[in-house]
């Protein structure tokens, strides 16, 4: 593991929050006016949680936040018999390149042990599967995710 990494639940450290909502938000909405910035911090406000789902996991090396990952329910309207996700994971880009992705989805998927979950889920816009892949997410079927092509993945606990 990371020795400089620390994993916090946001429900602890909720002063992360706006950064974390405009971080989702400058990557993943603001160019296709999918969700607001007030919507999606009325999202992440929803996972502060510690013992059920959704819940956001933040890395933090010191006091500098520098990445996020999400347990959720129901990520894909279409695909709804797929119950548990993995999804939101986001390394600050001054971060990038530490693994802190790969530390911050091994935390998660204890995380979803912990709470008896026994299979998890997630997109990706990485259609080969990468860092996932090597996680040991299976990939189940491409698909289309509100305009954006992507490789839906599973993995059982």
């Amino acid at each position: 593991m990371n020795k400089d990494l620390d994993f916090y639940y946001l429900a602890d450290k909720p002063q992360y929050l706006k950064t974390i909502a405009s971080w989702y938000f400058e990557e993943w909405c603001e160019q296709s006016g999918r969700y607001s910035l007030l919507e999606v911090r009325q999202k992440l406000e929803k996972a502060l949680n510690q013992h059920c789902l959704p819940m956001s996991i933040i890395a933090l090396r010191g006091d500098e936040l520098v990445g996020v990952a999400e347990l959720k329910f129901h990520e894909m309207d279409a695909y709804l018999e797929y119950e548990h996700w993995l999804g939101g994971v986001f390394v600050s880009p001054s971060a990038r390149g530490a693994n802190i992705a790969k530390h911050l989805v091994l935390y998660l998927i204890k995380q979803a042990k912990r709470l008896d979950i026994k299979t998890l889920y997630l997109q990706t816009e990485s259609l080969g599967g990468g860092l996932y892949s090597k996680l040991g997410f299976e990939p189940l079927f491409e698909a289309d995710s509100k305009g954006v092509r992507v490789l839906v993945m599973k993995k059982d606990l």
